[in-house]
């Protein structure tokens, strides 16, 4: 069935999910991985290189998780279709299966399924760490005697046991380790007459492999006519794919068991406390679980802000002296003007919020790796169910804070067809990590900075009531939306809960500086782009009338040489405004005056659609540009403050902030996002209307609270 092997091996990499597949891929491959897209689907396509021993070179393919091989999602049908040999592009040499050491019981079920398709296997067994202190201890020379195939303990995380793993790989390859001859099941006693007459038009397929072909048959490359031949089979047969699969289940947890007894010593459960029932009699219970979820979340933005401050505030002071120094060392000139006001402006509006980044995603995978989030995810789904979703939609939802893109693929997870759209639908209202610096800078500029008891901040409260805002309207829009989009499919909700554990740390400190780096390299060059546009058409404008205003202030300050100093700041002002940016500014200024705003705002808004932290680098440019060149060494939020109307009030009053910042929470300000919806729905349906229900919710929203608090 499996191609044969050659000096390149194709190695299939399959596990349940949350096994350790992912580190162990990370490994094996470095940085030498492609991620793309499997053919007609939306699920993600990992391939990487790999050096296996002295003679083989290899791809690995990190398939996606699955606990079986009778396959219900997307993803598992890949997956399933790659390893029954059907899928187009991939041709595996090899499987290489990822088993959990600390769950073997439910792991054995994939890993016999496969080792029945009489293909060369490799395990890998991870988390024997997590067994151990479980009080599991595991024979694994038995465990190979049992199963007929080779085992390698490993751990990804510590390096321990990969160069084994490796030396393994090569020593099946060279055909030294063949796998078994034997079923783990007794496929005869399934139907028998139907697998040997399937086997006569394949006579290099196992008996199990069979099986499949009966069951799936019409998801496999074959042409019509033997298409037609196993359906005949079938009805010849009075084959009944469903009691097959369920005498199959059976068979195999039977042995399953057997194995079990022979190669596994197990801890006594009545005589060993179980932590985790006790944490989670605490964690999960029905009142007290959301309460402690409400102090995790409002213990997690207020570390956010109380750690940053730090470290902010002295970024913001270097590039305020910085932007100075240069001010006066360098001469009057545009290449000048387009370093300090351009480059270092833009610059210091990426930097300045890398340390609010790199906590926020340190402390949300301290939790992922506590085991906590999963909690989550099993404690709302009684509110989930009742705008529409399940607790699956949870996770997608949770990673919205990080960014919407990632986490609206992550909703592929969701069998049910319409939870998977309404999921989609919702999730951009989830603050994400982009929107973090309009947050910090808006609520610095409006909010006061008060502490509670000596350590609670008013700003921090605000901030976490920004993020549970985005949470409670996606709840409110996802039970109005339940009752337009309408499905047949019933819906279910299964979840492994894993098992407590410390916290990684160096992962952690790993994914901090990660995030930073996306920060800085992707989004921070869309940031520097816009800001060196932004700064063009800010210092540039039609010729005659830039030139009128240059004439005009010139003739002023030679017949008012006292009042230099304020016409120059008028100058620049009106220089600004005549600009081709104060144009379109004030071209969008109407539509967005009633909500508070000016025409620098609207420009941000306008800007930020690429990217939403864009806003901060769209302000730094413009107010750099229109300020005055005593003035530069300013930061933005001091700069911004000042700011005033031509009536002479504050532009950045309660009002007009608290308004802005309902506006970023509500708005789709984000094109990619856009773009990934329109991928997953294969249509331009559903992200134009996301696009219009989010902007006029959020104009709506804003309007209301301006005129409240104004």
């Amino acid at each position: 069935m499996y191609s044969t092997l050659a000096k390149h091996l194709n190695i299939a990499l399959v596990g349940n999910p949350n096994s350790g597949k992912s580190s162990l891929f990370n490994y094996l491959t470095g940085l030498n991985q492609q991620v793309g897209n499997f053919p007609g689907v939306t699920v993600d396509k990992k391939m990487g290189q790999s050096k296996i021993g002295v003679d083989f070179t290899a791809t690995i393919i990190d398939l996606p998780g699955s606990y079986s091989l009778y396959p219900k999602r997307s993803d598992e049908w890949v997956a399933y279709k790659v390893l029954l040999n059907h899928d187009e592009a991939i041709k595996p040499d090899m499987v290489l299966l990822v088993a959990d050491a600390s769950s073997l019981k439910r792991n054995l079920l994939f890993c016999s399924q496969i080792i029945d398709l009489n293909v060369p296997v490799v395990v890998a067994l991870t988390m024997m760490d997590l067994a151990k202190r479980k009080g599991t201890q595991i024979n694994i020379p038995g465990l190979e005697r049992e199963l007929g195939v080779p085992i390698v303990s490993v751990n990804p995380r510590k390096n321990k046991g990969l160069e084994q793993l490796k030396k393994v790989l090569e020593q099946t390859a060279d055909n030294l380790l063949l796998p078994p001859a034997r079923n783990f099941i007794d496929c005869d006693a399934l139907a028998e007459s139907a697998i040997d007459q399937v086997k006569k038009h394949y006579p290099t397929i196992s008996s199990y492999t069979a099986v499949h072909y009966l069951i799936n048959h019409k998801h496999f490359l074959l042409d019509d006519g033997m298409q037609d031949t196993i359906e005949e089979i079938e009805i010849d047969n009075k084959f009944n794919p469903t009691k097959t699969q369920a005498e199959e289940i059976m068979q195999r947890y039977a042995r399953i068991k057997h194995i079990m007894q022979q190669t596994v010593v197990e801890a006594d459960p009545l005589q060993k406390a179980l932590f985790n029932e006790r944490l989670d009699d605490i964690l999960l219970h029905r009142r007290w679980g959301y309460l402690i979820l409400l102090g995790v979340l409002f213990l997690l933005f207020q570390s956010v802000f109380w750690l940053a401050k730090y470290p902010m505030d002295c970024i913001e002071w270097v590039f305020g002296e910085f932007g100075s120094l240069l001010n006066h060392a360098l001469p009057l000139s545009w290449w000048s003007d387009l370093l300090i006001n351009g480059v270092v402006a833009g610059l210091s509006g990426i930097v300045i919020f890398i340390p609010q980044i790199m906590i926020l995603f340190g402390l949300v995978t301290i939790l992922e790796d506590t085991g906590y989030m999963a909690r989550i995810s099993f404690l709302t789904d009684k509110l989930m169910r009742k705008v529409g979703l399940n607790g699956k939609s949870v996770m997608p939802m949770i990673s919205g804070f990080a960014c919407a893109v990632p986490a609206i693929m992550s909703a592929r997870n969701i069998e049910n067809k319409k939870e998977r759209l309404l999921t989609i639908m919702i999730t951009p209202l989830i603050s994400c990590s982009a929107r973090l610096p309009v947050y910090t800078i808006l609520i610095a500029l409006v909010i006061p900075s008060k502490l509670y008891f000596g350590f609670l901040s008013l700003q921090g409260f605000v901030m976490m009531g920004l993020y549970l805002l985005g949470i409670v309207m996606a709840l409110i829009v996802a039970s109005v939306m339940k009752f337009f989009i309408t499905s047949t499919e019933r819906s279910f909700f299964i979840l492994e809960l894993p098992t407590y554990r410390a916290p990684r740390w160096k992962n952690a400190l790993t994914t901090m500086i990660e995030k930073a780096k996306i920060f800085v390299l992707d989004a921070g060059k869309i940031i520097m782009m816009i800001s060196l546009l932004l700064w063009a058409l800010s210092t540039y404008g039609p010729r005659e009338k830039m030139a009128a205003v240059t004439v005009r202030y010139e003739q002023l300050i030679k017949d008012n040489p006292q009042q230099a100093g304020e016409l120059n700041r008028q100058r620049k002002t009106q220089l600004l405004q005549s600009s081709f940016a104060g144009i379109l500014g004030k071209a969008i200024e109407p539509v967005i005056r009633p909500l508070g705003y000016d025409w620098k705002i609207g420009i941000a808004l306008i800007t930020s659609f690429a990217a939403r932290e864009v806003f901060v680098g769209t302000m730094a440019t413009l107010y750099s540009v229109g300020a005055d060149a005593n003035n530069n060494n300013n930061t933005l939020r001091q700069k911004m403050a000042a700011a005033e109307r031509l009536d002479g009030t504050k532009v950045y009053n309660l009002a007009t902030g608290l308004s802005l910042l309902i506006f970023y929470v509500l708005a789709m300000q984000c094109m990619s996002t856009l773009a990934v919806v329109k991928r997953e729905t294969r249509s331009w349906k559903w992200p134009t209307i996301q696009l219009i229900y989010m902007t006029g919710l959020a104009y709506l929203m804003s309007w209301l609270v301006y005129i409240i608090f104004i």
